[in-house]
Formats: C-alpha cells, sequence, structure tokens
C-alpha cells in the first residue's frame, strides 16, 4: 500500500507539473473599461504582461452610454466575467460597500509604493472613505478637463489687434473666467463661428463636470462633508453668480450648444465652429489628429481651465482600477496591478497616450513631450476636484444634471434651480441616513 501511494503522488504530481505551463497560457484577465482610446492604449499596452506572464488580458470596451449600467448590472448579478473594472471615482463609494469592489489596503501597503503615486490621485480614485486610508482601487486614467483653442484665430495679428482695442489687454489664452467670456465674446459672429464649445447637456455627468469647476473657482461648494449641509452651500450667492456666469457662455456657443458633451465639442472644435473648446484631455487626441481634424490639427494649442475670484478647481476626470469581488482570478489580477503601477510601464503608458498618476513620470520630459497636450494636463493636476463619492453618488448627479440644465435653457433662474437641487440633495441624505437627529 506504501508503494502505491507514493506511486500515486509522483504520477499527479507529473501531471500536475506538465499542465501548468498550458493553463497558465489559457488564462486570460479580463477588464471592463469603456469604449475610448485609453482602453485602447491600455490593451496594447497589455501585450507586455502576457509575454511576461504567459496571462491574456482582453480589454472590453463598453459603450459610454451602457457603460455604468452594464457594469452596475453585472455586479448585481455577482458575474464572473470581469476581473478588473476601471470605473469612475464617483463608482467608489456604492462599489465598496456594496461588496463589489475588493478591499485592496492591505495588499496596496505591502506590495504598492503609494509614494510614488501622485496623493490627490489616490485620494479621488482609490480611497473610500476620504480620509479613512481604505483603498479599493489604483489610479488606472487620471484625467481632467481642459481647453482646445485656434491658434490661427488667437495669434492672427488684425484679430490680436482688434482684441486689445476692445477690451484693453492682450489677447491670449485665458487665465481667468472673467478672460474666458471676454474671448468667448469676441469670437462669436454667428452663424459661421462661435466663442466656445463646453458641456451643457443632461447626459451622465456632462454640464456637472463643466460647471462644478466654476462654482468651486467662484467660492460655492456641494456641500460641508463632514455634516453633509447643503443649505448655504450649494445655494450660496457665490454658487448663484457661478450660475448665472455658465448660463451666459451659452449665448457665445452655437445654437445646439444645450446638446454639448464630450463628443459634441470635439465635434465641433474640429469643424471649425469654435475658436475654443473644453474637453477631457483623454479625448483630445481627436482634436489633433488629421483624419478627425483635416483643417485645424496644425492650427490648435491647449491650455488649463481658468480659474475664478475665490479660487482655482478644475473638474477631475478619470478612472480608477479595482478588483472584481466575484473574480476567480484575484491573485492574477493583483499581479496585473503591481505590473502596471511600475515606473517603467508607467513610461510606457504615457508614450502611447495614456495619463500617468505616477509623480515622477508625470514631471518627466518623457511625459511631458509625448503630446501637444501633456504640458496643459500636468499643470491641471494641483487643482483637480471630484464630486461626492459616497454611494448615493448617482442620485445627487441626477439631480444636478436635470436641474443645471433647466437653468441653462431657461426653464429655471439658476437661483430656482439652485435651491431645488439643495432642497433634494438634503432628502436623499436624509433617507440615507447621513443626518444625527440626536
Amino acid at each position: 500500500m506504501k508503494k502505491i501511494h507514493h506511486g500515486v503522488i509522483a504520477f499527479t504530481v507529473l501531471i500536475l507539473v506538465t499542465l501548468i505551463p498550458v493553463a497558465n497560457a489559457q488564462k486570460t484577465l479580463t477588464i471592463a473599461w469603456a469604449e475610448w482610446l485609453p482602453a485602447s492604449f491600455l490593451q496594447e499596452l497589455s501585450e507586455d504582461f502576457t509575454k511576461e506572464t504567459g496571462v491574456k488580458v482582453d480589454v472590453v470596451q463598453i459603450p459610454w452610454p451602457n457603460f455604468q449600467d452594464q457594469v452596475f448590472t453585472a455586479f448585481v448579478g455577482k458575474s464572473t466575467r470581469y476581473d478588473i473594472v476601471i470605473g469612475d471615482s464617483q463608482w467608489l463609494g456604492r462599489n465598496s460597500v456594496g461588496g463589489h469592489y475588493v478591499d485592496l489596503t492591505d495588499w496596496i501597503g505591502k506590495n504598492i509604493d503609494v509614494d510614488s503615486i501622485y496623493g490627490h490621485a489616490m485620494t479621488a480614485f482609490a480611497e473610500y472613505p476620504k480620509g479613512s486610508k481604505k483603498y479599493w482601487a489604483l489610479p488606472a486614467e487620471v484625467d481632467a478637463n481642459g481647453y482646445a483653442y485656434r491658434t490661427d484665430l488667437f495669434e492672427d495679428p488684425k484679430e490680436k489687434e482688434a482684441f486689445k482695442d476692445k477690451y484693453g489687454y492682450e489677447l491670449s489664452p485665458p487665465k481667468t473666467y472673467k478672460e474666458l467670456r471676454d474671448i468667448a465674446e469676441f469670437f462669436t459672429r454667428p452663424p459661421n463661428l462661435y466663442g466656445i464649445a463646453t458641456y451643457f447637456s443632461k447626459e451622465y455627468d456632462s454640464i456637472t463636470m463643466g460647471f462644478q469647476q466654476v462654482m468651486w473657482s467662484f467660492g460655492g461648494s456641494y456641500g460641508d462633508p463632514k455634516t453633509y449641509k447643503v443649505d448655504g452651500y450649494l445655494n450660496s450667492e457665490d454658487s448663484v453668480k457661478a450660475l448665472e456666469y455658465y448660463k451666459d457662455l451659452i449665448k457665445f456657443a452655437p445654437p445646439d450648444a444645450p446638446n454639448y458633451y464630450w463628443q459634441e465639442t470635439l465635434e465641433a472644435y474640429n469643424a471649425g465652429k469654435v475658436a475654443m473648446a473644453m474637453n477631457y484631455f483623454a479625448f483630445l487626441p481627436g482634436a489633433i489628429d488629421s483624419k478627425q481634424n483635416p483643417n485645424y490639427h496644425d492650427k490648435t494649442g491647449f491650455f488649463i481651465a481658468p480659474a475664478g475670484p475665490k479660487g482655482h478647481y478644475i473638474s477631475i476626470g478619470g478612472q480608477g482600477m479595482s478588483i472584481s469581488s466575484y473574480s476567480k482570478n484575484q491573485d492574477i489580477a493583483k499581479d496585473y496591478m503591481k505590473w502596471f503601477m511600475q515606473k517603467p510601464v508607467q513610461e510606457k503608458w504615457a508614450k502611447l497616450g495614456g495619463f500617468t498618476p505616477h509623480k515622477e513620470v508625470l514631471q518627466s520630459d518623457i511625459f511631458l513631450e509625448a503630446t501637444p497636450f501633456n504640458k496643459a494636463f500636468a499643470a491641471s493636476f494641483p487643482y483637480l476636484r471630484d464630486f461626492w463619492a459616497i454611494p448615493e453618488y448617482a442620485e445627487l448627479l441626477d439631480v444636478c444634471q436635470t436641474n443645471w440644465n433647466a437653468a441653462i435653457v431657461g426653464l429655471k433662474s439658476p437661483k430656482e434651480a439652485l435651491d431645488e437641487i439643495v432642497r433634494k440633495h438634503e432628502q436623499i441624505f436624509e433617507e440615507a441616513g447621513y443626518y444625527d437627529h440626536d
């Protein structure tokens, strides 16, 4: 019996050793992300991971309008399809509290050099609750709003002379919202040219991402992050002035501007309809692509979102990389994330067109010279701020989208829109149990 026992063990070990390389070669790590260029860059980058490990990486690109619903539906059904999800920062609260993301706090502490990552990126894309040092992700694609502008217009001597005669200062990329408005007004010459394209749409988080940075820079805020008190913050005099300002900008935008989000602003710019256009930096490659923008790709410059009268804040975009609690490949997913955060990999990520959270790479010539807009992106980092990241963010966001758009198109006054948001936000917080009535 003893000899048979050892023989069985030896035979079994031989089979396992033989099969391990085959099993690894057949392993596939599935990453869910939205359908855009960074996802294609990640697929290309991941070929290096496959060469090193034998693990195939499949970056599943989901159209933006369906991205959140498709991922959340998979989570509700506890689907094992996705191993890694690269989701919006606002998803952190819902997916951590809901048990859909793996708690990575201890693993990150042992495997990731957090000091090498830009601190604000860890806070925005990885930490929940904020300030808790509990991590559910690593920054994947750090993004922000920035502007493209027509250098052929801004640098034209006749335009510069006419602008200075009218406004009393030199025409150049605006550093303040006052200057942005002046320039938008100056270049508005319907029906063929308008001053600005920015986010006004009700789609997903469009107008919120466009307006909140103006609100913050004018001195307004969403509320007290400790008490969740909203009244007096979101509808303050500063917030009202900010929304009045933002509403005023639509006079200098094309007629279809109430429907503008990232795709529409890019299309308006590439068509030569506007002198300047706001967009996420991740979409700005389209402004310098000769196929997408045959007339102005070589006449395009970039600048960061301006400062306001009471501060300088910019809406943060991008996503964090989390592991699905239902994945059967969690160890491989951790290996991938550890590999992704290495400096050489982040350098290649930057060269491909990804926006790195790695401090050294972000400040390196490799990154700054990789695209014409990377310098503006890097300059935006100190001013980034985020929306609520709590589990109820989607309900809060929907209220903002509906009411801010209503103010833009004239269905409500800015004060009425803000008061309605305050009422509904406090109702959401009340029902969710955020207020202490003891």
